[in-house]
This record gives structure tokens, C-alpha cells and sequence, in this order.
């Protein structure tokens, strides 16, 4: 078996070196593992001789490093220090684009030296089928009544009495195909054409609440026969981090979770191959793998590689951040999701959608360290992106086209082009080949591609393309491919993993215990308050029962004391309820990394529970050491420390029952219903606000099971057993704290001290056991939140389209892992959008849209700007580095003209100025100093009436989550548009601005939460084109309107910008690095440099060719090469750099052409007003009346309520329960005051 070890030793070394991980370092160009890789001296050779002779183990833990003095010295690799393993990583990759292939190579061909195989895994999938249900139409949408009326519903088809309304949903259409190792595989495909599922299914990750069909095996194993997610790694589209964590901490929690799979018996058997052979290896390079091989590490060098490779070492120390806490982009944040997955031992990677946010070069060297790591390394990966540039599809090796959940194409990227010629649709030489292959399939836009002039065009559908690649050349070859079964007997046993987790249990608390303890430190604030909060609470309650104002005279004045006990133990267990929202808001992530094998839940919930204990004692030493003196309890030091062990134990329970209210709803209003019902219920059964002979027979069992009892009963026995409370009142002869405890029915005998305590820490286990029962089983909510609409499935069944419409998931709870659920239900909801469109599509035909004139007449105006200077204060730090200047000047003299019916675009790089400027134009710049010129249709701009003829469409897409989309459109058109306006006309206008939107098929659909529920990010960006279309505005601008699509979603959204400017209105769009086609569908180009200049300013022409003279005719600037994009030569060219080294000022140059004479002279003219134009003026300042206002906003959070079940039903039903609890417990209780004790 020593082939095996080895096999496995490599495999997993190299896999997690390598596999996921984007690859390996850098050596200079000598034979790999003859020599080392520096001149060798007799010192070093002599350490090598001394290392040779110590056991295996000790040898795989010493290696020889070289020091900054050149000096080689034997280290533990377990003790590398973050200098050393910097300097390590210098010498093997010092540049990754450059040095990381090298680096693969060497530790490749050490390992091929001594003849050890990496394990490889082929995956196969066959007539895999998967369906969902769904609601139609308006049962999907999540009223109280709809999910009062599902509830019952699911329990009568439980029962057989009657039969679902939910109809079949089909996401993946017998589907087949085989990803080989030493590939790399694009899975490309329109919006909710079934990608993110198909990924789901290969990686073993498939919703339970999915109906799915066939087979996928790995190396001809089905899924039963090994551990799929650790032999795999899915990485999905959404990016759950903790925000208090650093990147490097991060990713570094995941390396330690995930363990280093073979890669120490890979290591172990090279090791002693290469002892056999007499072969001494690089040193830098047997450092690195024996670091990397050895597991449980805080901070691996493995960690600080993938770091390196994916470009995160510049904000490695920076918090990740979330939505209250500001940290690294969202272009790092998806690098982070990424490089978590890559620091494991996976071989297998499934990547979705890993470029979002990230700029066309960023994801150029992540996907070629990636391709290294796979040609060189034998990994098997599949990445889904959304728009690919030229330069990364030529990347890959292989190409998937899904579409309408069937697979179009599985093959070389080589053939796909012929493929679809067989078919009568050609590339365009101007178009991205990605692009093309996610549009061909599409009703829209197929047409265009149509290459057969001599035969007429006729739509063919997925069915067909699908159909011919079955009789395809390479459609044949994978037939046959997946006829011949893979033999298991050529699988290597360390292929594939068996073992559940990837380290030993206790490895993985260790790792937990410090990433809670870390997590504790960095949310110290939350526990000071605490702190403060319980001290001023204490010195409140002090004051208000002094004991100069208490004795102990009577059963009254003791009923004070047990009011002042009874308070505390509130108090203290109160102070846990801040349990509920620290646990919900870490559970998305506990989630994700518990259904991807990181650690069992018992070692998640086991550190939140230990490490807090100490913060009890603080907490509760606060209390009781400020108050119990000063209120005059008994003076006993004896009884001091139990009152103390007592409200301890006690905050411990009520912490345990918030976490388990927690862990149980999973939603935060559902924890802060339950955790105020609980604490109702605890009050009231606890025996003080009730004694327990009030307590009905029916309710006594409750007082028996209620915590609080237990609490109250020991701190009461306590305190009225004192020697304080032993002298008897007037007319008794027991001692006055008996009385006390009988008048409300306490127990009296001492016992029930220690009594209460047991209770209490029965109370204490029992809850943190529930607590970590509900982490293992329960799942996040499954909240899909869209529709099939009525009209896409009736078009359907006549059309034979495949997937259509949005899923709600079988069940009210998804019942498979986080990262499941929500990108399937993301998959399906978003199908709305491709079905949906293939219905306007089916209606339109292969006709042109015909044009409309909009119901409501407008206005156009057109806008010029002279000369705009805006500035800022100068930051102090900019100050205090000896800048002298006051102001900090962030756009320079910046002139131009936006114009009706022409479309312009706003470019430039990071940090020029776009956005400055559009905002200053808008009027949304609240701060600084603007000078120049702005005006309106030749009348100088005021604000107050430029913002009724304007619209301003965000790049953050934000929208009320709980109305439907013609809803959002009706509320911004009633608050908007003018008072005149009838309601008959309204509605008409909106349906006109829908149709011009393509958002008809979407009406019913609920918005939801961006990344959550409800739409797409590109039906989301349209319902905020159209949110602004529906006030009537004259001029539009638009932020980044297509940042985050892919291709075809953003020719979705650039054909509704073209639509918009086809009416006669003037847009501006800022726009970041957009493909050809995007780019060519403006009209003008507004170009800035850096600080705030504009370098060109005029038409683009037919294929840019305006801009292209332009730039060309400057000497030195490099000519255009043929096919390439015009937007992206235009940014490179344009360069501080190209200006550096062609010595010349491109806003100089500008300003010197005639090109600047004309635009002068243009917006000369247009800041004249025409002859019979008016000033814009409004009579009032809103164009709604106040009622009108009040009555648009009600009826909005009507809606909102209303569509809220988990906020709306949860607290009807909890007001419901604990009025009928109340009512039982305090029956007949009035009637009887008369006989009460007092």
C-alpha cells in the first residue's frame, strides 16, 4: 500500500496546495528537486545529513530555512514565525501572476520525481431531472391569510382529504454530461436557467425539499458511498462572513476546520522516497509542504498562499464588515467566499458566480491561478461567471450552455461556435463569444444572430438545441463517453473522503473556543453596557429600597423585601435577553459552515456557552455586591454568597433559554416575540405575581416546570431563614420570616435552598442542550417570496417552454443547508425573469417593439454645465501631512451638455469623478462648495423644481420588501406625479412605463431582500428604472445601472435605458468597464481622468469610431487592435501612467481641439432659453396634497404589514395564546380579593 499513501499524500497535498486553492509558489527556473535551489555549502549539507537521520515524524516536522542573512538554519515547522512565512512566500511566489505557475511546477515534479500519482475525480451526471412546487399567482404571495390558509392546507393533504394547488416546477431537464479532471469547465447560461442548481446537485448540496431524478457519481461512486461536501467544495454567490473577523483570521478559522485531508501521508511517503533515492529537495519548497501538512495551526502558511493568489493580502488584516460595520468591498468580499473553500484539502470545486463586483483583470488572475492549480495539479473544477471577458473564456478548456434547464452544449470551448453555425447562428466579429452563447437561446435575442439569409427565420427553442447536440460530433462522443461506466478499480482510495470531519473533535472546539473568545473581544462593548446598565440599575434600586425606610415590623414590610428579591432576579435575567440577537445574527454563518462539514453543532454551541459564564460572574457581582447591603439583606457573609451563587445560576438559565429561543425561530422578530412570551410565562407561574395556592389545579404543572421557581424559592429561603427575619410578630409565635414565606406560600424548610439550586442547574443543562439539538437539526427558513404568474404558465403549455416562474419551497422551512436553499430558491425565483421574459417574448414575436407615444405628455429638457468646480474641506489627515491648501478641489472645471433623446455615458477609472459629478448635477451633493454654471433649458437650475422633472436611479438598488411590483410602481407614481393627473391615467401610464420596462410578467412579484428572497439583482435594477420612469421625469440619471448583471440581464437593462431615451427624455448614465455591445449602445461619451478632468467629451459613432480617431490621432497612443473593446483600450490608453510616459496632458490636449470649440459653442446655445419657454415653476413644493400623502403611505404599510406573516401572524397568535393563558391563570380571581392575605 506504500503507492497508496503516497498517492493520497499528494493528492490531498496537492489538492489543497493546489486544488481549490488557486496554486502554488515560485522558484527560479533549476531543476526542481535535484538540488536545491540556492548554491548548496558543506553547513547546509551537513544540517541536510543531520535531518535525514531523525524518525519519520520528527523529520516531517524539521525542515532548513534560510534567514535574511543568508544563513540556513533548521526550524519546527510548527513554529514559523509571520516573518518567516513572509519570506518564504517572497522567495516561491514573489509576483503571482507571474511566479505562481512556476512555484505549482516545482512541487509538481518533486512529486513525479519519486513516482507518485495525485488522485484524480471525474464526475458524472446522468438524466439528472429536478423539480420543484410552486404556487400560481396570487397564492404565492405571502399574506397573513395565505400562510394561515397554507398552514391548514399542508394538514388536510397530509391527511389525503384534499390535493395540493402547487404546481410542478421543472429546473434541470434530464441533464447529462461528465466533468474530467485536468479541465477547466465554464457553466454558462441566461438568468434562472437552472445553473446554481445543477451546481448543487454535483456538489451533493441539493434542497431535501427538491423532487430529483438520476445519477451523479465521482469516479463511479455514488454519493452514499463517500462525504461529498468535503470531498467537494461549493462556493456560492452569497458571501456570509462574520464582520467582526478579518480576512486572514477568516480564512484561517476555515484552514483549521477543514484540516490538511492526505497531505501528511502524501508527505510521509515522499519523504521516505526520497531518503531511498538519495534525492535532496528544494528547501524552500520541503518547507512549505511540510507546513502545509500539518494541521490544527492558528495561522497556516496555506492561508497566507491563497491570500497572496486571489489578491487579498493588501486588506488581509482588515475587518470583513457587514451592514453595520464598515470593512473590505464587496469585490474582496466575494474573494473571501472564495479563498474560505480554496485553504481546504477539496478536490472537486464548484464555483458560482465568484466574479460579481470584481473588475474584468481581478477575475482574469483569479480564474488563471486557478487553471494552473487545475492543468498542473489534476483538479477538477466547474465556475459559473456571469460576464466573462474575452481574455478569461479563453481560459477554459471545456464549456457548458444551460438554458431553460436543459444542457445546449457540454464540450470543447473549441467546437462550441461550430455548433451553433450547424444551426444557423453566427458570432458577430464585434461580440464576446459568452455573450453570445447566453443570448442565442433567447426569444429576444436570437434573431440578430440568424446567419442564413437565404432561409427565413423561425425561433428554435432549447428543446431543439438540445435535441441537435445529441447528433452533434462531440454531443456523439459524450454519448458514448457515458455508455462506457467508470471503473471504481482505477479510483485511488484518497480520491475521494470518507471521514466526516476534516480534524479530531477536539481540534475542532479548540478552534472554535478561540474564534468565540476573539469574537467576545471585538464585541467588548456589548458586554461594558451590560455592565453600565446593571451598575445604574443597581444604584436605582438602591435608592428606591433604602434600608432606613425598611423594617421588619409586619408581613407588609417583608412583602418589600421579597418585591426587592424579586426585582433582582428580574434584573439579572433580563441581561440575557441580549443572548437573542448576538446568536441570530451569527446563525447564517453557522449555518453555512456547519452544512459544508466544518465542525459538529455541539462544538459551535459548546464555547458560546462556557466562555460567557465568566461574564455572569462580573455581571452578577455587580448587582448583588452594590446592592445587597444597601438594601438591608440579611448581614450574614454566609448568605451574602449564596444570594450571589443563587442569581448566577440564575443568569446562566435565563442565557440558555434566550440562545434556545434563538436557535429555535431563527428569525429575529419570531425570538423577540417568543423571548417577551417566555418571560411573560416565567413571571407569572414563578410564584410572586401568583402564590402558589392562587395557582389553578389546571396551571400548577407549569409552576412546577417554571425555572424562575426555582430561583426565586432559593433566594427567598434564603433570605427569611436569616437570623435578621427569626424574631416572631405581634401575635405569632413562629419566626417573622416564616410568615413572610407562608403568606405568599413559599417553601419554608432550608432545604429548598439547595433545592432551587439543583433546579436551576438542571434548568442550566437541559436549555443549552436544546440549545444544541436546535443548531443540529433545524435549518434556516426557506422564505422564497415570488410567483409563477398565471399568464407565463398558461403561455407555457402552449409554447412548451421549459422553466418558468419562482419557486416557494414545499415547506414553510427549507430542510437542507443554508447555501442550498437560498441559492435555489434565488435559481427558481429567478425564473420569473427568463420565463417571464420568454412571455413578453412569445407575445412579441420576431417583431420589433413598436414604438409608443407615453400616455402622459413631458417636457424634454436638456442640461448644461460650465465650468463646475466642487471642492470640500481638506481632510485633517491630508492636513496634518503638510498639505497647506483649505480645500480639497474634487472636480476641476468640468463643462458639457446632456441633450434630449440622446443617451449619454459617464466614464472614467476609480476615482475620477463620475459619480461627484452626476450627484452635483442631481443636487444630492448636500456638503461642499460648487461653483460655475448649471442650467435648465437655458434657465439657471434651482433644486426645489429640478427635482420634479428629475429622476436619480441608485447603483444600490433599495426598494420596500414586502409590496409587489406594480405596488412599488402605483406608490412612487401616486406621491410623484401631479395632482391633476386622474387614477384612470395613472394606471395607464404605469402599465405603458411596465411594458417599456419588460416587467409585465413580474407585476405580482413580491421585491424582497437583495440576495434573500423575492427578485433578481437585474429585475430588481429595472424596478428601479422604473420606479423613477413613473414620475414623468424629463432628465434621468442612472448610477451603474448594469454593475453585477450578466451579459444578458444587462442587455435586458441597457434595451430598457434605450427605450427610455427613445421617448425623448435625456439620460446619463455612469457606467464600469462595459462590454463592446453595452458600450456602442450610447449615443456621447463624457470621459474623466483622475482628479476630476474630463479628457473627451462627444459622439462615439458607428463601432466607436469618433472616439477611436480621436485617441488615435494623439502621438504615441497605441492603435486599437481589431475585435478588442473600445471602452477598455479608451481606460488603458488614458492611463496616469500613458500620460507620464507620452509626457503629454490628455485635458490639455482637449481643451486644445475642436472638438472642445464645438461642445463651447453647443452649450452656448442650449444655455439660452428658447424663443416662448417658460421657467420651471411648481405652486406647491410636494405635488400630492398632505392627505393625499398620509392615505398613499398608510395604504403602503398596509401592505407591508399585511405580507409580513412572521411580524403579523406570530403576534396574533401571541397575543391570542397569552390572553387565554391569563385568563386561565387569574380566573375567578377578581371575586375573590376580599378574602386575599395582606
Amino acid at each position: 500500500m506504500e503507492g497508496v499513501n503516497i498517492y493520497e499524500a499528494s493528492s490531498s497535498l496537492k489538492r489543497s496546495i493546489g486544488s481549490g486553492i488557486s496554486s502554488i509558489w515560485r522558484n527560479n527556473g533549476v531543476q526542481v528537486f535535484s538540488r536545491s535551489s540556492r548554491d548548496e555549502d558543506d553547513e547546509e549539507a551537513l544540517k541536510w545529513a543531520a535531518l535525514e537521520k531523525l524518525p519519520t515524524v520528527a523529520r516531517l516536522r524539521k525542515g532548513i530555512l534560510a534567514s535574511s542573512q543568508g544563513d540556513a538554519n533548521e526550524i519546527d515547522v510548527l513554529d514559523i514565525g509571520w516573518q518567516e512565512r513572509k519570506a518564504l512566500l517572497e522567495r516561491l511566489i514573489k509576483v503571482a501572476e507571474e511566479d505562481n505557475d512556476k512555484f505549482l511546477f516545482k512541487l509538481k515534479n518533486r512529486i513525479d520525481r519519486v513516482g507518485i500519482d495525485l488522485p484524480t475525480i471525474e464526475v458524472r451526471f446522468q438524466r439528472l431531472n429536478i423539480e420543484a412546487q410552486a404556487y400560481v399567482g396570487s397564492d404565492a404571495l405571502p399574506t397573513v391569510i395565505n400562510f394561515v390558509t397554507n398552514i391548514f392546507e399542508s394538514c388536510l393533504i397530509e391527511m389525503g382529504i384534499l390535493s395540493s394547488r402547487k404546481k410542478k416546477l421543472t429546473i434541470l431537464k434530464d441533464v447529462s454530461g461528465i466533468i474530467k479532471p485536468g479541465r477547466m469547465t465554464l457553466l454558462l447560461g441566461p438568468p434562472s436557467s437552472g445553473k446554481t442548481t445543477l451546481l448543487l446537485a454535483l456538489a451533493g448540496k441539493l434542497d431535501t425539499a427538491l423532487k430529483c431524478s438520476g445519477t451523479v457519481t465521482y469516479n463511479g461512486h455514488e454519493m452514499n458511498e463517500f462525504v461529498p461536501q468535503r470531498t467537494a467544495a461549493y462556493i456560492s454567490q452569497h458571501d456570509l462572513h462574520i464582520g467582526e473577523m478579518t480576512v486572514r483570521e477568516t480564512l484561517a478559522f476555515s484552514a483549521r476546520c477543514q484540516g490538511v485531508g492526505d497531505r501528511y501521508n502524501m508527505l510521509a511517503e515522499l519523504s521516505r522516497r526520497e531518503k531511498q533515492a538519495n534525492i535532496k529537495p528544494d528547501p524552500d519548497i520541503d518547507v512549505f509542504m511540510k507546513a502545509a501538512a500539518t494541521e490544527g495551526q492558528e495561522a497556516n502558511v496555506i492561508t497566507d498562499y491563497i491570500l497572496k493568489v486571489l489578491g487579498l493580502e493588501i486588506c488581509a488584516d482588515t475587518m470583513v464588515g457587514d451592514e453595520m460595520l464598515r470593512g473590505i468591498s464587496g469585490g474582496q468580499k466575494k474573494r473571501v467566499t472564495t479563498g474560505e473553500m480554496l485553504v481546504g484539502p477539496a478536490r472537486a470545486l464548484f464555483m458560482d458566480e465568484i466574479s460579481t463586483g470584481l473588475d474584468s483583470s481581478t477575475t482574469f488572475q483569479i480564474v488563471n491561478s486557478l487553471k494552473q492549480t487545475v492543468h498542473i495539479l489534476n483538479g477538477t473544477a466547474v465556475i459559473s461567471l456571469l460576464q466573462p471577458a474575452p481574455e478569461t473564456y479563453d481560459l477554459f478548456d471545456d464549456i457548458i450552455l444551460i438554458s431553460d434547464g436543459r444542457i445546449v452544449y457540454q464540450g470543447p470551448r473549441e467546437h462550441v461556435l461550430s455548433f451553433f453555425e450547424s444551426m444557423g447562428f453566427r458570432c458577430p466579429e464585434r461580440k464576446g463569444i459568452a455573450d453570445f452563447l447566453q443570448e442565442v437561446t433567447s426569444r429576444k435575442d436570437q434573431m440578430q444572430y440568424w446567419a442564413r439569409r437565404d432561409q427565413p427565420y423561425r425561433f428554435v427553442t432549447t428543446d431543439e438545441f438540445a435535441e441537435a447536440f445529441q447528433s452533434f460530433h462531440v454531443g456523439l462522443q459524450l454519448e458514448d463517453e457515458l455508455r462506457t461506466p467508470f471503473e471504481k478499480t482505477k479510483s485511488h482510495p484518497s480520491a475521494l473522503t470518507t471521514k466526516k470531519y476534516g480534524v479530531g473533535k477536539w481540534k475542532l472546539l479548540k478552534a472554535c473556543v478561540s474564534r468565540e473568545f476573539l469574537l467576545m473581544k471585538r464585541n467588548s462593548f456589548v458586554y461594558i453596557f451590560k455592565f453600565i446598565q446593571l451598575t445604574f440599575m443597581a444604584i436605582v434600586t438602591m435608592t428606591l429600597f433604602l434600608r432606613t425606610e425598611m423594617n421588619r415590623d409586619s408581613i407588609a414590610e417583608g412583602g418589600i423585601y421579597m418585591g426587592a428579591i424579586f426585582f433582582g432576579l428580574i434584573m439579572v435575567m433580563f441581561n440575557g435577553m441580549s443572548e437573542l440577537s448576538m446568536t441570530i445574527a451569527k446563525l447564517p454563518v453557522f449555518y453555512k459552515q456547519r452544512d459544508l462539514l466544518f465542525f459538529p453543532a455541539w462544538v459551535y454551541a459548546l464555547p458560546s456557552w462556557i466562555l460567557k459564564i465568566p461574564i455572569t460572574f462580573v455581571e452578577v457581582a455587580l448587582w448583588v455586591f452594590l446592592t445587597y447591603y444597601v438594601i438591608g439583606f440579611d448581614p450574614n457573609v454566609q448568605r451574602f454568597f449564596r444570594q450571589y451563587f443563587a442569581l448566577v445560576l440564575a443568569n446562566q438559565m435565563s442565557s440558555g433559554l434566550f440562545r434556545f429561543i434563538a436557535a429555535t425561530a431563527r428569525n429575529m422578530i419570531v425570538a423577540n416575540t417568543f423571548g417577551s412570551f417566555a418571560l411573560l410565562v416565567l413571571f407569572a407561574l414563578s410564584g410572586f405575581v401568583l402564590s402558589r395556592d392562587d395557582i389553578k389545579s389546571w396551571w400548577i404543572w407549569g409552576y412546577w416546570i417554571s425555572p424562575m421557581m426555582y430561583g426565586q424559592t432559593a433566594l427567598m429561603v434564603n433570605e427569611f431563614r436569616g437570623n435578621q427575619w427569626s424574631h416572631s410578630l405581634p401575635g405569632s409565635t413562629e419566626a417573622a420570616g416564616i410568615d413572610v414565606l407562608k403568606s405568599r406560600d413559599f417553601f419554608q424548610e432550608p432545604k429548598w435552598y439547595w433545592i432551587g439550586v439543583g433546579g436551576l442547574i438542571g434548568f442550566i443543562i437541559l436549555f443549552n442542550f436544546f440549545f444544541t439539538v436546535a443548531l443540529t437539526y433545524l435549518n434556516p427558513f426557506g422564505s422564497s417570496r415570488a410567483v409563477i404568474s398565471e399568464q407565463t404558465e398558461s403561455h407555457e403549455q402552449t409554447d412548451g417552454v421549459g422553466v418558468g416562474g419562482s419557486i416557494q419551497l414545499t415547506n414553510n422551512e427549507s430542510s437542507s443547508n443554508n447555501v442550498t436553499s437560498s441559492a435555489i430558491r434565488e435559481e427558481v425565483q429567478r425564473s420569473i425573469s427568463s420565463k417571464s421574459s420568454s412571455v413578453t417574448e412569445a407575445t412579441i414575436g420576431t417583431i420589433s417593439i413598436k414604438k409608443k407615444g407615453m400616455v402622459l405628455p413631458f417636457e424634454p429638457h436638456s442640461i448644461t454645465f460650465d465650468n463646475v468646480v466642487y471642492s470640500v474641506d481638506m481632510p485633517q489627515e491630508m492636513k496634518e501631512q503638510g498639505i497647506t491648501e483649505d480645500r480639497l478641489v474634487l472636480l476641476k472645471g468640468v463643462s458639457g451638455a446632456f441633450r434630449p433623446g440622446v443617451l449619454t455615458a459617464l466614464m472614467g477609472v476609480s476615482g475620477a469623478g463620475k459619480t461627484t459629478l452626476m450627484d452635483v448635477l442631481a443636487g444630492r451633493k448636500t456638503g461642499g462648495y460648487i461653483d460655475g454654471n448649471i442650467t435648465i433649458s437655458g434657465f439657471p437650475k434651482k433644486q426645489e423644481t429640478f427635482a420634479r422633472v428629475s429622476g436619480y436611479c441608485e447603483q444600490n438598488d433599495i426598494h420596500s420588501p414586502h409590496v409587489t411590483v406594480y405596488e412599488s410602481l402605483l406608490y412612487s407614481a401616486w406621491l410623484r406625479l401631479p395632482a391633476e393627473v386622474k387614477a384612470e391615467t395613472r394606471k395607464m401610464f404605469i402599465e405603458e412605463v411596465m411594458e417599456l420596462v419588460e416587467l409585465n410578467p413580474l407585476r405580482q412579484a413580491i421585491v424582497g431582500l437583495p440576495g434573500v428572497n423575492g427578485l433578481s439583482t437585474e429585475q430588481r435594477k429595472r424596478l428601479t428604472i422604473a420606479v423613477e420612469l413613473v414620475a414623468n421625469p424629463s432628465i434621468i440619471f442612472m448610477d451603474e445601472p448594469t454593475s453585477g448583471l450578466d451579459a444578458r440581464a444587462a442587455a435586458i437593462v441597457m434595451r430598457t435605458v434605450r427605450n427610455t431615451v427613445d421617448t425623448g427624455r435625456t439620460v446619463v448614465c455612469t457606467i464600469h468597464q462595459p462590454s463592446i455591445d453595452i458600450f456602442e449602445a450610447f449615443d456621447e461619451l463624457f470621459l474623466m481622468k483622475r482628479g476630476g478632468q474630463e479628457i473627451y467629451v462627444g459622439p462615439l459613432g458607428h463601432h466607436s469610431k469618433h472616439l477611436i480617431k480621436y485617441f488615435e490621432g494623439i502621438q504615441g497612443v497605441s492603435k486599437i487592435k481589431d475585435g478588442y473593446n473600445p471602452a477598455t483600450w479608451m481606460l488603458e490608453v488614458t492611463t496616469t501612467a500613458q500620460e507620464l510616459a507620452l509626457g503629454v496632458d490628455f485635458t490639455v490636449i482637449y481643451k486644445n481641439s475642436d472638438l472642445y470649440r464645438r461642445n463651447k459653442v453647443l452649450i452656448e446655445d442650449l444655455s439660452k432659453p428658447a424663443p416662448g419657454s417658460k421657467e420651471l415653476h411648481f405652486p406647491t413644493q410636494y405635488s400630492q396634497s398632505f392627505l393625499t400623502q398620509c392615505v398613499a403611505c398608510l395604504w403602503k404599510q398596509h401592505w407591508s404589514y399585511w405580507r409580513n406573516p412572521p411580524y403579523t401572524a406570530v403576534r396574533f397568535l401571541f397575543t391570542t395564546v397569552i390572553a387565554l393563558m391569563f385568563g386561565t391563570m387569574f380566573w375567578d380571581l377578581g371575586s375573590k380579593m376580599k378574602e386575599k392575605r395582606h
